[in-house]
């Protein structure tokens, strides 16, 4: 089993954005003697600056290609107003095979509040050496 992890560092984010990004980290997998990656994920840590909490419904990645994946999602909480929290998304199997960079779009439950996050990356497994 191999696991990578990068802290996401280059991501567009347009000021419209309903949160505030506090931290990315994107992850991938890649089984022992494989070549192609299993599964990938993105871990955001995100203020609300908002009155009301934030919930995630849903979240899309969309490749270079224009191709967009539906994600898994997994929120402990909603994020509360003026609070913060974080959020995991992820896909596993053929569709983890993304052209990327890619655009991450989330969106709230119960309302209009989008988060958008350009240039997301995952990490290449590194093959064991000699």
């Amino acid at each position: 089993m191999r696991g990578n992890t990068d802290k996401l560092g280059f991501l567009t984010v347009p000021p419209a954005n309903a949160l505030g990004l506090k931290g990315a980290w994107s992850y991938s997998y890649t089984p022992t003697g494989e070549s192609r990656t299993a599964s990938v994920a993105v871990r955001l840590s995100l203020s609300n600056p908002g009155a009301e909490p934030w919930t995630l419904a849903g979240a899309a990645l969309v490749d270079k290609a224009g191709e967009e994946v539906e994600l898994t999602r997994w929120q402990e909480a909603p994020i509360p107003a003026n609070g913060a929290g974080a959020v995991v998304v992820g896909i596993k199997g053929e569709r983890a095979q993304l052209g990327c960079p890619c655009t991450l779009k989330l969106w709230e439950a119960q309302g209009p509040r989008t988060v958008t996050l350009g240039n997301v990356t995952f990490p290449v497994s590194q093959q064991a050496g000699p």
